[in-house]
């Protein structure tokens, strides 16, 4: 069995009020060519379809005819699409028995009997090859907050309805499963991992992450959307991926963006996985690289060459140079060119007593008091201490809703307030 693993589309997006609609159509048109080239039995869309819950009538337009493309070059493949938390459940499932006749099954949300017991069977769906034979099987999950999960007969507390669900949609697999066949579970959530690496940790950092124990046992392969940096979650079997997203939503999404093609034989098997990048006609690109000097950034913009059609954002060193018409200076350079101009990050420099700070444990961290993390944050994104009116503020904001308990004397006396 082949699939293809693809996820956050995020089709409607825009970059600083420009359209992307162009950027956005290749990456259909690329996929289309994959799917005809590859001929894979299951497209996997997992969540994220549009970037919000009301795309425009162009956008719609845009994924119907899309997914209308990539049926026609590979009439055989089944395409699965679930709902992420950016788009609208219900109207994604709006059209779901028209698409079951181009061979697209839509799941938005969690299925109900009429007695409202969950509708496995909704959730469950075979592979099959040209022949008719079932050749694997997926288990389709969408986006769905924790606690609302289903809590069979009522007896389930919040935290165990979500594990609670994706065991029990892998037990009716398994039941199902006598051949023993290749087993696929799709989700969209933050999953955290032991083993992952500082880069992966910083993209998925503030969100809120569940274990991988939480979603059970019985698949092969978990395909996973949410997080935009693409990566195995975990590297043994079962395989747990993030796909990642095919196009940067942001300049710090700085790696490469691309689809998973993976195929896998029986249950039980380590699948084979190949990544195929996206090429994206308008790349997103700091300019410096590394903070650096106006006159410097300056120059590296006037030698830009005209067709290169990139987003920049300009990325200075935060010093005396930087002037009020700076925006007029850099619009003047570019406005000649094709690429399009974003905007400038100024970075300061860490004072030497920040750069030597240690990081904080959760027990230390509850030892400060919300003025004194709000001073820690404020330093660290603007690389100077706050200053005392400011912080002189936010005490007495403090002060205000907690009427009822003392102010610790000693953070007034610390902090010279």
């Amino acid at each position: 069995m082949k699939l293809i693993h693809t996820s956050d589309w995020h089709l409607g997006h825009s970059l600083y009020n420009y359209d992307r609609s162009e950027e956005q159509q290749a990456f259909l048109d690329q996929l289309r060519d994959i799917v005809a080239r590859e001929e894979p039995d299951v497209l996997l869309i997992c969540g994220d379809i549009y970037h919000t819950t009301t795309p425009s009538s162009a956008t719609q337009k845009m994924y119907t005819e899309g997914l209308l493309a990539i049926h026609q070059a590979c009439p055989t493949t089944q395409i699965v699409v679930t709902a992420g938390n950016h788009d609208s459940c219900a109207k994604l499932e709006i059209d779901r028995s028209l698409w079951q006749h181009f061979n697209v099954t839509v799941i938005g949300n969690i299925a109900r009997k009429a007695d409202r017991s969950t509708d496995w069977e909704q959730h469950i769906l075979e592979v099959t090859d040209p022949a008719g034979n079932v050749i694997g099987y997926i288990g389709a999950v969408p986006h769905v907050y924790p606690h609302n999960f289903p809590s069979e007969n009522g007896t389930l507390n919040r935290e165990e309805r979500q594990p609670a669900f994706f065991q029990g949609l892998l037990d009716h697999i398994q039941q199902k499963n006598r051949q023993q066949l290749p087993v696929i579970l799709i989700a969209h959530l933050a999953v955290s991992a032991s083993d992952a690496t500082d880069d992966e940790m910083k993209i998925i950092g503030g969100m809120d992450t569940i274990s991988p124990d939480e979603l059970g046992n019985g698949y092969d392969y978990l395909a996973l959307g949410h997080i935009h940096y693409p990566h195995l979650v975990r590297k043994e079997y079962p395989i747990m991926a993030y796909c990642g997203s095919p196009l940067a939503i942001d300049f710090d999404e700085d790696y490469p963006h691309s689809v998973t093609v993976l195929e896998i034989q029986q249950h039980g098997e380590l699948p084979q996985l190949k990544t195929i990048e996206i090429q994206n006609p308008r790349p997103l690109t700091t300019l410096p690289q590394q903070a650096s000097t106006l006159d410097e950034a300056l120059l590296a913009l006037e030698q830009w060459p005209e067709q290169q059609k990139d987003y920049i954002r300009v990325h200075l060193k935060a010093d005396r140079s930087i002037t009020p018409d700076i925006l007029d200076r850099i619009t003047t350079l570019l406005q000649d060119k094709q690429c399009r101009f974003c905007y400038v990050k100024i970075e300061k420099e860490a004072p030497a007593d920040m750069q030597q700070r240690k990081e904080l444990s959760i027990e230390e961290l509850k030892q400060k008091s919300p003025v004194e993390i709000a001073q820690m944050y404020y330093e660290e994104k603007e690389g100077e201490a706050m200053e005392q009116e400011l912080a002189q503020l936010m005490l007495e904001a403090w002060q205000e809703t907690t009427r009822d308990q003392e102010t610790p004397a000693d953070f007034s006396e610390n902090n010279g307030l």
